[in-house]
């Protein structure tokens, strides 16, 4: 079978759960299969190794760029077009059907970036309702690059980009899915949240540098960027809008959390600007 002429690149830290499953959805798809390692303390190198990946290590120095752009950068740069998979996605069957129409139709491809919804699995189930992801998962190296916005303080994110998009234009977004199919315990989305409420707490009160990030955002994420009341809009929006009701108790855990998560970053962030007089 011929393989699509992309390198997916996998950025990991302790994914030994996942990893294995991710790689072998890949490894015989594509033409090259890398999983970049931030110092991992249980078996996902050697696992990853062992379902074909080639392995390439990782240590971030505290400054631009960071762990996506130093990939774009650095690895496998023979390679215009390079597929981002966190260590708990898989693409869809119906998704390698569509690269292979794009890639393989002959007429060279227009786009710099391509826009991939994600299959969102929660506690245990597909949602297949309620708020979507898109990430701009697929990009063509030499017409796209991460933003740099001034958070290098910023508590939550460390070595991980933030919540925006690379920046590319033109971009287009594809039907089919990844599959985001986290096997860890749901309390380790939690424990994620929790840091990541940490980076948008510090921007509610960085205004300048929260701007920065707001135009690299989704159409959605730049109106919801502005949206007051945001837990209260986050729950109506996911469980109601976009019927998230119809996934059961999954949809309404999922539709909660999301809430929840909103309402951290309120909470913290009046905390921090209390702190500050």
């Amino acid at each position: 079978m011929r393989k699509l002429p992309i390198v997916v690149v996998i950025p990991t830290k302790n994914e030994a759960e996942n990893i294995t499953s991710t790689v072998r959805s890949v490894i015989h798809h594509f033409e090259t299969v890398v999983v970049v390692d931030s110092d991992s303390t249980d078996n996902t190198r050697k696992l990853a190794k062992a379902a074909g990946a080639e392995i390439v290590p990782y240590t971030w120095n505290g400054k631009y760029p960071k762990k996506k752009q130093w990939c774009l950068d650095h690895v496998h740069r023979e390679r215009d077009w390079v597929l981002f998979l966190d260590g708990d996605e898989t693409p869809s069957p119906e998704l390698l059907a569509e690269l292979r129409r794009i890639f393989f139709d002959g007429r060279g491809v227009k786009p710099a970036a391509f826009d991939i919804p994600l299959g969102y699995w929660f506690g245990g189930r597909r949602l297949r309702h309620g708020y979507t992801i898109v990430k701009r998962a697929l990009l063509d190296r030499t017409r796209a690059r991460f933003p740099e916005p001034d958070d290098l303080d910023a508590p939550g994110m460390g070595e991980q980009e933030g919540h925006y998009q690379p920046l590319a234009h033109p971009s287009f977004r594809l039907r089919a899915p990844i599959e985001h199919r986290d096997l860890d315990p749901v309390g380790t989305w939690f424990d994620r949240h929790n840091r990541y409420s940490d980076w948008e707490a510090w921007l509610e009160l960085n205004p300048e540098v929260r701007e920065q990030i707001r135009v690299a955002k989704t159409r959605q994420g730049q109106l919801f960027h502005r949206a007051p009341f945001k837990p209260l809009v986050s729950f109506a929006y996911a469980y109601v809008g976009k019927r998230g009701f119809l996934d059961g108790r999954a949809g309404l855990d999922y539709a909660l959390a999301m809430s929840f998560y909103r309402w951290q970053i309120g909470v913290k962030a009046r905390e921090l600007a209390e702190s500050r007089f």
